[in-house]
């Protein structure tokens, strides 16, 4: 008989279920679902979660609830992010999640989110690289961790998501200058901790951003993860996606194949996050990973 576990990624904008063989050895998925929630939408600092976006967020968790049901689930660890641990109202919305569908979402700060994110994402990789960046661009932060041999080494979890981003700031200009501004503190940062980055680095890049990247470049009508896996991209091909994209209006933006709807409108910011981590760093390339945060639940399940 299989021993299933089962991870949830309740993040600021998207909502991934993973049911999976796990052992030892790693995580074999069975059933990976995923549905843009966008519970960060409409976020305020004096209410925290809208209505709104808690009825969606859910939604959903009873539909991942039902399909959990279906399993011989023997283990289960569900998480929250930025929308829910910065809410005023994040853990009133937390308990009645569990009291409506029965899953205890555990409300995770940045540091165990990057943690957790760097297991998954070198459970995944095909190439095995003494020195990496792993850069998770999220809907309400964006962690950026620094690995040596598997051991995270820097940490830094940044107030820059794609929802924040989309929905805080009015230009495009302004956006820019909010992602400067907080990668001038993450350099600064660096300098302290003593890291720079030479040739010996490698970039990979996890979340929704990373992998529509992929699939725009791949050209996909349906999503596959393991074609997104490991599949590397360069500077220009980023560049080239981001012209595309920004010609056209969120709605028109579907018809790029690849994109996936509901991050019409969030797209342009994740990829501002993405190269201006590349520019001001000087990676040329960047690694996808569809592993990160759920696989990295899972096995510490």
């Amino acid at each position: 008989m299989n021993d299933y576990c089962a991870s949830i990624d309740f993040g600021t904008n998207t909502a991934r279920l993973l049911i999976a063989v796990c052992s030892a050895s790693g995580v074999v998925p069975v059933r990976v679902e995923r549905e843009v929630v966008r519970l960060g939408g409409g976020f305020s600092d004096e209410f925290g979660l809208s209505v709104e976006a808690q009825e969606r967020g859910l939604a959903c968790l009873h539909r991942f609830a039902e399909i959990i049901s279906g399993y011989d689930v023997k283990r289960i660890r569900a998480s929250a992010t930025s929308a829910v641990r910065d809410a005023v109202n994040g853990h009133t919305f937390v308990d009645r999640v569990y009291r409506d569908t029965g899953i205890q979402l555990s409300v995770i700060d940045g540091d165990a989110e990057a943690r957790l994110t760097l297991n998954g994402v070198l459970s995944g990789l095909d190439t095995e690289s003494s020195t990496l960046v792993v850069l998770d661009v999220g809907g309400g932060s964006t962690e950026f961790t620094v690995s040596s041999y598997g051991s995270p080494v820097f940490i830094r979890s940044m107030p820059i998501g794609v929802v924040r981003l989309t929905e805080g700031f009015r230009t495009g200009a302004e956006m820019f200058e909010r992602v400067q501004s907080v990668i001038n503190q993450l350099e600064k940062d660096l300098v302290s901790a003593g890291i720079s980055f030479s040739g010996d680095f490698e970039l990979v890049g996890t979340a929704g951003t990373a992998t529509s990247i992929a699939a725009i470049k791949l050209e996909m009508v349906d999503y596959d993860y393991r074609k997104v896996n490991n599949f590397t991209v360069s500077r220009a091909d980023i560049d080239e996606i981001y012209q595309r994209l920004s010609k056209l209006p969120p709605q028109e933006r579907l018809s790029i194949k690849g994109l996936e709807k509901g991050r019409e409108d969030l797209i342009i910011s994740g990829l501002v996050i993405i190269t201006s981590v590349m520019d001001r760093f000087g990676f040329n390339r960047l690694k996808i990973s569809d592993f990160g945060l759920l696989e990295g639940l899972a096995l510490a399940t």
